[in-house]
């Protein structure tokens, strides 16, 4: 008997085998980062303590912190930094191809709508991963983390961000200031806190189980567009701001040009999609890249509101604020293998807000060496994320000023 084998499934096996063998090679190095977190884990969690963050001035300086890092740990590679992105690229083609010609032409997808929702949810989870690190390749780019060469880090920045609908140099000027900025009640560029007055009627209500979850629905949907497009939980300014306005209180006139160019890159992205709705149908549209996107953000908040949200760290007004002080008030944070899928950006915030040119790759090698010099300034939090977030929800509604230290703010939900 002979034994027939579909030319589509030949077709499956050769475009499968090269993918496998760099998956096979990634997840033999993530198992090994694993083991030594776990391991680093059982050390850490013996002085793990549940007390505030010092709010003084730190005894270190930048310079004391930046002497305990292993000087390679600052060397940027064009060459490791691209390979990473090569290696994103060829599963983001990968599964859109999956997506595309087997998935979506099975015939399954035509008799079980189960099938297709529990396909469409899988696709996106992993797809909104792929998009999340190219995301993630895009913020170091306007940090000059990527390589030593500018003109390269713009380049990959603004077609890495533009894919997921980020304007890329506007997101870059916004950002910095965020970094200059951090910890500041003021100042702050992104998620600044509320006080006990500004707390809208909904959000006084969060011990309910039901009103945490609409809040934290709303905010994975729509937070990341709206702070976009309208400054959503932004920096407060004397008129409108997005990061689509040149003219915008957010940009000076030497970066209106670059904030356009910006635009141009989403409107492509988008331009693009709408030909494909012609083509396809807005389903098929929906289902490549809606799912994903929509993921992709949900997982970019959650990331952003733990690094910077947690009773355990202040906000300081501007008669206490510091740079260093206020780098200090954030928070690295476990998420699990999610910590390697993004190049380590919730497990090593602190150290990338000292170093903000510091590749990904070296963040976990630098934390372990500066975590001494920092000591009580340092807050890592074990819980996992998805309870993390449920309880930052719930415990950090607004912040009040200490009643013993004027200038210091710490988070509280009592009404």
């Amino acid at each position: 008997m002979r034994l027939y084998i579909p030319a589509d499934s030949l077709y499956i096996c050769n475009l499968l085998v090269p993918l496998q063998l760099i998956l096979l090679n990634k997840c033999i190095q993530l198992k090994s980062i694993m083991v030594a977190r776990d391991m680093e884990q059982k050390v850490d969690t013996t002085v793990k303590r549940a007390s505030r963050s010092p709010y003084v001035k730190p005894p270190f300086t930048l310079s004391d912190v930046k002497k305990a890092v292993p000087p390679h740990c600052f060397e940027r590679s064009a060459i490791r930094s691209l390979s990473y992105l090569v290696f994103d690229v060829i599963i983001l083609f990968s599964l859109y191809h999956i997506a595309a010609n087997y998935i979506l032409k099975s015939e399954l997808v035509q008799s079980s709508k189960l099938y297709l929702v529990t396909s469409g949810i899988v696709y996106a989870l992993l797809q909104g991963c792929i998009l999340a690190r190219f995301w993630v390749i895009g913020h170091e780019c306007g940090h000059n983390a990527f390589s030593k060469y500018q003109w390269l880090d713009d380049t990959v920045g603004f077609i890495t961000h533009s894919v997921v609908l980020f304007p890329y140099f506007s997101f870059k000027y916004s950002h910095h200031r965020h970094h200059s900025r951090t910890g500041s009640l003021e100042e702050e560029e992104f998620d600044i806190p509320l006080l006990k007055s500004q707390v809208p009627f909904l959000f006084r209500h969060l011990k309910n189980p039901v009103a945490r979850v609409l809040v934290v629905g709303a905010v994975l949907a729509v937070a990341v567009p709206l702070y976009l497009l309208v400054n959503f939980r932004g920096r407060v300014y004397d008129r409108f701001a997005s990061h689509f306005d040149p003219y915008s209180p957010m940009f000076s006139r030497k970066q209106r040009a670059l904030v356009l160019l910006s635009d141009a890159g989403c409107l492509a992205v988008i331009f693009a999609l709408y030909k494909l709705a012609l083509l396809k149908g807005f389903a098929w549209v929906a289902f490549i890249y809606g799912g994903p996107y929509l993921f992709t953000n949900a997982m970019l908040i959650i990331v952003a509101v733990l690094q910077h949200t947690n009773p355990l760290v202040p906000y300081y007004d501007h008669s206490e604020w510091e740079w260093l002080k206020g780098s200090m008030a954030t928070i690295d944070r476990d998420f699990g293998f999610l910590n390697t899928v993004f190049h380590q950006q919730p497990n090593t915030h602190v150290a990338h807000h000292l170093f903000p040119k510091m590749p990904h790759y070296h963040a976990v090698e630098a934390t372990k060496a500066f975590k001494p010099i920092l000591g009580e300034y340092y807050q890592y939090d074990f819980t996992p994320f998805y309870k993390s977030l449920w309880n930052t929800i719930n415990d950090c509604v607004y912040v009040e000023e200490d009643t013993q230290n004027k200038g210091i703010y710490w988070y509280n939900n009592k009404f």
